[in-house]
């Protein structure tokens, strides 16, 4: 017992003077005594203590070799510190500024990883999203043996599925709502834009169901087309998913269909 508590008070000493040192330096040491506390502050992963440190000594090496380092040591310490926006900007910067680095594949990588870390839920707006896709394909093109490769491609298939999310999400909005035209064309835009999506059979199933819906709706005069149209749309799903678990449901709406044009034929 007293030994651990001797080990404790060492540990609290230590831990004392090595606070009373990084605050001298941070408020009375050089510039070099600075730029050695950030670079031992990053070693020892207390982020938030390196950053104070660099941003203080960054003018000081502006143009000079060891901005180098600085830079990506920034750019890192934003990233441990999940400030994912500012850990973005100061990768791209690094990767601008220094284009023939050893760290510009690791740090384009990390770019992308920021905007898909910052990536928000898929019922709010998708703009970070979109980036983290655009980001990622830019690092797929440039570096396409990578190591993180298999890595990059899981998150971009998260980020894929979840604005594939998002478009299904919106368009089975405006059926629940009973806004058909509007589902018919989301549903369609979707199932074109996202061509292998997990909720392609269930984008035909409620494409068919919306456009039913929007027929036996109509005014005699839009009738016809729009049962022809809501008829085409069963036989994609059909055609699709032979098996679909929705197609007893699609097959009972499809007779009623049938029988409408029929009525307007004969």
């Amino acid at each position: 017992m007293l030994k651990l508590k001797h080990l404790i008070f060492l540990f609290s000493i230590v831990l004392l003077a090595s606070c009373s040192r990084y605050n001298r330096v941070l408020n009375k040491g050089s510039v070099s005594d600075k730029y050695k506390m950030a670079t031992e502050m990053y070693d020892a992963k207390k982020f938030d203590k390196a950053l104070r440190l660099f941003e203080m000594i960054t003018p000081a090496y502006k143009g000079k070799p060891q901005m180098e380092r600085i830079q990506f040591m920034v750019s890192i310490s934003y990233f441990n510190t999940k400030d994912y926006a500012n850990a973005a900007y100061y990768f791209e910067r690094f990767v601008t500024n220094y284009p023939k680095s050893s760290k510009k594949e690791e740090a384009t990588f990390f770019s992308a990883k920021c905007h898909y870390l910052a990536s928000p839920k898929y019922s709010v707006d998708q703009t970070e999203t979109k980036d983290a896709l655009l980001a990622f394909q830019k690092y797929i093109n440039a570096y396409p043996n990578s190591k993180r490769l298999p890595e990059a491609n899981q998150m971009v298939k998260e980020l894929q599925y979840k604005l594939e999310t998002k478009a299904f999400m919106i368009a089975k909005q405006y059926f629940d709502i009973g806004y058909y035209t509007s589902a018919v064309v989301a549903f369609d835009n979707m199932t074109s834009t996202y061509l292998g999506t997990e909720y392609r059979e269930e984008a035909f199933f409620y494409k068919f169901k919306s456009a039913y819906e929007l027929s036996v709706r109509s005014t005699f005069t839009k009738k016809y087309k729009r049962l022809v149209a809501a008829e085409k749309a069963y036989e994609k799903l059909e055609r699709n998913y032979p098996e679909s678990k929705y197609l007893k449901e699609s097959q009972d709406l499809l007779k009623r269909v049938q029988k409408e044009i029929a009525l307007i034929l004969s």
